[in-house]
């Protein structure tokens, strides 16, 4: 887990997830690029790991727009001149709503940030990793790229894509040693979460906190840090021969609902 004289670039970086993978790369020797849309956060998240002697950079932009993306990486590269390790993590939840209900423009706004801004990620990453011999990425998904959520009909569709988007490109660039993987978190103890909860029940999202957890095998909600965790070890050379997969961080709660599925066909 030692990153020293490597540079990290994280999109989504300024809040959540994102933060939580910055301040473990920093933590561990990396330069790091955060990149959001959150300004406020994301300079102070830079200053934070500056004053506690690492090297960080923020960029303002939108994922979902080519320019941008480009502009992020030429800002990473004109900083601290490659990129080894990219997090492609900014993602947005949406509107929960039966699919028959579901608002287009809701829908095109995810799979825009979620799907299209992971791939313009990768479009313009790549090349950097490629031309400079090798890299790891790790592509932000969700359990909800391997099992339905119910009401989360845009949200579901841009996580399955972002797995596709995964294999596709590992296979593609694996003679390249590039390793590219995703993880994907169950319920975290993030804002998505609480927003997601307050959509379930406004007047009572606590409850929904309560349900869920109980659904979970480890009991609980994870956190930020813990699906940083993985997110470091995929990147590092602990996975050096890992690529093209996803890393479920969810406390059981698939094997759960699996567990669930198989009693009821009895």
């Amino acid at each position: 887990m030692d990153f020293t004289g490597k540079v990290a670039l994280v999109t989504g970086g300024a809040n959540g997830i994102g933060r939580a993978v910055c301040l473990g790369f920093a933590r561990h020797g990396a330069k790091v690029a955060i990149v959001d849309r959150d300004t406020t956060a994301g300079e102070a998240l830079a200053s934070e790991i500056r004053a506690a002697g690492g090297s960080a950079i923020f960029c303002a932009a939108d994922v979902t727009q080519s320019a941008s993306v480009q502009a992020y990486v030429k800002a990473t590269l004109d900083a601290f001149g490659r990129i080894d390790c990219f997090h492609n993590n900014a993602g947005i939840e949406g509107r929960i709503a039966p699919t028959a209900e579901y608002d287009e423009a809701t829908f095109d706004a995810v799979m825009a940030v979620n799907t299209k801004g992971v791939f313009l990620g990768l479009r313009h990453v790549l090349p950097v990793m490629i031309a400079q011999g090798g890299g790891a990425v790790v592509n932000t998904a969700s359990v909800a790229g391997l099992s339905p959520s119910i009401g989360m009909v845009a949200y579901v569709a841009s996580k399955h894509a972002v797995l596709g988007i995964t294999k596709v490109a590992a296979g593609e660039v694996g003679a390249n040693n590039i390793r590219i993987n995703a993880v994907c978190p169950g319920p975290i103890e993030t804002r998505m979460t609480r927003d997601i909860a307050r959509q379930v029940s406004p007047n009572n999202p606590d409850s929904v906190a309560e349900r869920y957890a109980a659904s979970i095998p480890l009991g609980r909600y994870g956190t930020a840090e813990e699906v940083a965790n993985v997110v470091l070890f995929l990147c590092s050379d602990l996975a050096s021969n890992v690529t093209g997969t996803q890393y479920v961080v969810d406390g059981g709660r698939l094997v759960a609902a699996a567990g669930v599925s198989s009693n009821a066909m009895r």
